[in-house]
């Protein structure tokens, strides 16, 4: 593989898997070793969206690309100029955090093509605790979705079902015959179970568990 290539990918998930939270970490993670950028490719839901933490994603030297309207009060929806950067070899680690479900990944559609010719890497992301996924069968029916909206392919799953801040040990625990089930529908590999830190306590994480920072938190926690 070129040195100088680009290693592209694409998280993709329900809205409300905690996949923006996912690729934050990953972000951070990457960042330690390797000149990273994130794209927000969200232009259909205001909140959650990576692009609301350039100031941490700035202060780790991480390169953000937002939509045009990101931070702003328009209403219409426009893919970030800067996108096609990404697709020029420059040895960088790019994260693109995408919509939810198949009407926000839509945007991906307009550089599936681009992406598939570079190449790229997508994960999906389920959360079993999240309404219209709570079954191996919804998930399922659910990636198959918005792989039809993107026109790209999952190459593997993350076990990120979680609680918010109710989140414990157990609650990944009892996710697990419900990550393993789905991944075993789609013929794809689940490459770990995501746990918050917090919820770690005194126990001891699995070898596949994937220990995570809660970045991404609701509007009113912010507020004294």
């Amino acid at each position: 593989m070129d040195g100088n290539a680009n290693k592209i990918t694409v998280i993709c998930g329900h809205y409300g898997c905690g996949k923006t939270n996912l690729a934050l970490n990953l972000a951070l993670e990457s960042a330690r070793e390797k000149k990273t950028a994130i794209v927000d490719m969200d232009i259909v839901n205001p909140y959650f969206r990576t692009s609301e933490y350039g100031a941490l994603l700035a202060d780790a030297g991480i390169r953000l690309i937002s939509p045009v309207t990101a931070n702003t009060t328009l209403d219409t929806p426009v893919l970030p100029p800067e996108l096609n950067s990404i697709f020029i070899p420059s040895g960088t680690n790019i994260l693109i955090d995408a919509g939810g479900d198949d009407a926000g990944i839509t945007a991906l559609a307009t550089v599936s093509d681009k992406l598939a010719s570079t190449g790229y890497e997508m994960l999906y992301v389920i959360n079993r605790y999240r309404i219209l996924s709570q079954t191996p069968e919804e998930a399922a029916e659910l990636l198959r979705e918005i792989e039809g909206a993107s026109r790209l392919k999952a190459c593997g799953i993350v076990n990120n079902s979680h609680l918010g801040v109710e989140t414990t040990f157990d609650t990944v625990e009892a996710s697990l015959p419900f990550a393993e089930e789905t991944a075993k529908l789609l013929n794809l590999p689940l490459l770990c179970n995501t746990i918050p830190d917090f919820a770690v306590g005194a126990r001891t994480p699995k070898s596949d568990m994937k220990i995570v920072k809660r970045l991404v938190k609701f509007p009113w926690e912010d507020c004294s």
